[in-house]
């Protein structure tokens, strides 16, 4: 799902032990919700903090601040980098360090990262409200439930 680079980017990320998550339908799919998405949305605690910008040049990308102006929110650019997105705010929670605290810790590829839980992004999508975030509850109630039955 992710390129070698935008791994090498996470496992940068949490050797710098720069607070992040993923989050989003990602994050479900890595805790067993069967749905699609087609990126993988990194919610920071701090978007200025320079190791950010450090760890994705390394890589060979480069961070897009926001532009209010324009109304384009922070992204990652790059060829290999296609599939990273930057969530600025969920809907429905509470603060980043608030839902870090409860995040759990999963392996991809070998390389440990907190994800928000499962319940948590279920109340996200169930309040954004949209219709893209309506058409996943069904499938995110699912597999709150087989969760809960192990």
């Amino acid at each position: 799902m992710l390129t070698k680079k935008e791994l090498a980017f996470l496992k940068k990320l949490t050797e710098k032990k720069i607070p992040f998550m993923i989050v989003g339908l990602s994050a479900a799919t890595i805790q067993g919700a069967v749905v699609s998405t087609q990126d993988v949305d990194l919610w920071f605690r701090d978007l200025s903090d320079p190791q950010i910008q450090e760890a994705i040049e390394a890589q060979g990308g480069a961070y897009i601040p926001p532009m209010p102006q324009f109304q384009n929110p922070p992204s990652f650019a790059g060829e290999d980098f296609e599939f990273l997105d930057i969530v600025t705010h969920l809907s429905g929670l509470k603060s980043f360090d608030e839902e870090y605290q409860n995040a759990i810790t999963e392996e991809i590829e070998g390389i440990p990262v907190k994800i928000l839980p499962l319940e948590r992004i279920f109340l996200s999508k169930k309040t954004a409200g949209r219709a893209k975030d309506k058409a996943a509850l069904p499938a995110l109630e699912v597999a709150l439930k087989i969760q809960r039955e192990k």
